[in-house]
């Protein structure tokens, strides 16, 4: 039973655990330093992973908010293993196998020093595999999955046209639509497919 929803509760407990990172944030955001907690259509993820907050306190939030992204990244890589299974192509399989597991560690550095790079390559990373995924769903008969995916690719290269362009209002809500959209989408083709309906696809 927790083999089998080891995702989802990887998943739950990471965001749990972001909830309370949040509640512990002292203040700050870009737009004004002297702001009281986490303001969530202002404040960046990674404002979390900061040992100072950007009013200049202690950060209480990095801790919960480090763990949060361990458990995020673990609960990734458990997907892309499983769900390369239901690929019945070998070379597509092994890429979402073993790209996805590779999103891991890159995920979780990105509460380190070097957020920008670690993020860079964990979206890329991620969005890939998504991608090749969403070849194999544009196959099937999953029509609901078709147009969301696509959704979800679109909301993500929305996000990276906000942030090309340093339109920080915008991006500051978008970063969470985009990794909100991530998450419903990984659930839903954890629990609601399997390898019967991508058995035509090769």
């Amino acid at each position: 039973m927790i083999k089998k929803y080891i995702v989802l509760i990887g998943i739950v407990i990471s965001i749990s655990l972001l909830m309370i990172a949040t509640m512990n944030y002292p203040g700050g955001t870009y737009k004004d330093i002297h702001t009281i907690g986490f303001s969530w259509s202002q404040n960046f993820i990674s404002n979390l992973f900061k040992e100072n907050a950007l009013n200049g306190s202690v950060n209480n939030a990095r801790i919960w908010a480090i763990v949060s992204i361990l458990f995020y990244s673990f609960s990734c890589a458990i997907f892309f293993y499983n769900f390369s299974k239901n690929i019945i192509n070998r070379i597509a399989s092994n890429f979402i196998r073993y790209v996805g597991i590779l999103t891991m560690p890159f995920t979780f550095f990105i509460s380190t020093s070097y957020h920008d790079l670690m993020l860079a390559i964990s979206n890329i990373l991620f969005w890939a595999c998504i991608i090749c995924i969403t070849v194999y769903l544009l196959k099937s008969k999953l029509t609901f999955f078709k147009i969301y995916a696509i959704i979800c690719i679109l909301i993500y290269y929305y996000a990276m046209y906000l942030y090309i362009s340093k339109d920080w209002d915008s991006l500051a809500v978008v970063q969470k639509w985009n990794n909100i959209s991530a998450i419903l989408l990984i659930l839903g083709l954890k629990y609601f497919t399997d390898k019967k309906d991508f058995a035509n696809s090769k």
